[in-house]
């Protein structure tokens, strides 16, 4: 799955990346190294832009609010359950197949977090007592230090309690596509630690090379054929994970030593 990821590239640098030409200054865009489900967050998309007069797509950086609320949802309540929507049924999920089809989205990020259990841990869970298991943070991202593009879908939901011209009338809220994680090794594994992403968790997010951003993006993209390749898995090996400290846990914490590496622990000990 992804429940929490860092993002801090510039919005400069993220406008030159990916091609886009229409940003508002004035929407917020700093470096979040702890971004967790309910944030704005910063989004890619093509989409006509209102009251422009042309029907032509326009390659944006929007903030989104992270966890999806369907159109013909009746309160945006369940936005917190869809962060992240699986790509093997997202094509049949009646909360997610017309986003897919039309409303599709890049997320920026420098990498995600996901947790993991200790060998020693999982047997002091099972005994009686002990109610909860300390878990080791890891930081995934990808080994070249490139920006990883999330696969992900965003969706409009109008809230009928408040008038028209209410700033919080129309809520624009987006969701992370995840795949079943990778079993091949990661780059640069030396033996110790989880070997693949797979070792950490059973999800990874779907992440997007560059090749395929723009049939992504492009709302023309609309065949299922096209949308199924499309989904498909990212080459194995790109990505690198590396154990950060546990104040990444406290969703109050967030600045660039969440980042920090921390020594591996020999592989005995966690698996």
């Amino acid at each position: 799955m992804c429940g929490r990821y860092a993002a801090s590239r510039k919005p400069e640098d993220l406008t030159a990346l990916f091609g886009v030409t229409k940003w508002d200054p004035t929407e917020a865009l700093a470096p979040d190294y702890n971004v967790a489900p309910t944030k704005d967050v910063p989004v890619v998309l093509d989409r006509p832009v209102r009251d422009s007069g042309s029907p032509d797509p326009v390659r944006q950086l929007r903030m989104l609010r992270w966890g999806l609320v369907p159109a013909w949802a009746k309160t945006p309540d369940m936005g917190v359950k869809l962060i992240n929507a699986r790509a093997e049924t997202v094509a049949e999920k009646p909360s997610f197949r017309r986003a897919l089809a039309v409303r599709r989205c890049l997320i920026p990020a420098d990498g995600y977090y996901e947790w993991v259990t200790a060998a020693g841990e999982r047997q002091l869970e099972m005994q009686v007592g002990r109610k909860r298991a300390r878990k080791q943070p890891y930081f995934v991202t990808p080994a070249d230090g490139s920006v990883m593009a999330m696969a992900g879908l965003y969706e409009f939901w109008r809230d009928g309690t408040l008038p028209d011209d209410h700033p919080r009338a129309w809520w624009t809220t987006c969701t992370v596509i995840t795949t079943a994680a990778e079993t091949g090794a990661l780059a640069g594994h030396d033996g110790r630690g989880p070997r693949a992403l797979a070792d950490i968790h059973p999800r990874m997010p779907l992440v997007m090379t560059p090749d395929r951003w723009d049939a992504w993006l492009d709302p023309s993209t609309t065949e299922p054929d096209a949308l199924r390749d499309l989904l498909a898995p990212p080459p194995e090996g790109l990505m690198r994970a590396y154990p950060v400290g546990t104040a990444v846990s406290n969703v109050a914490n967030n600045g660039p030593e969440l980042l920090d590496e921390l020594p591996a622990p020999e592989e005995e000990t966690l698996f």
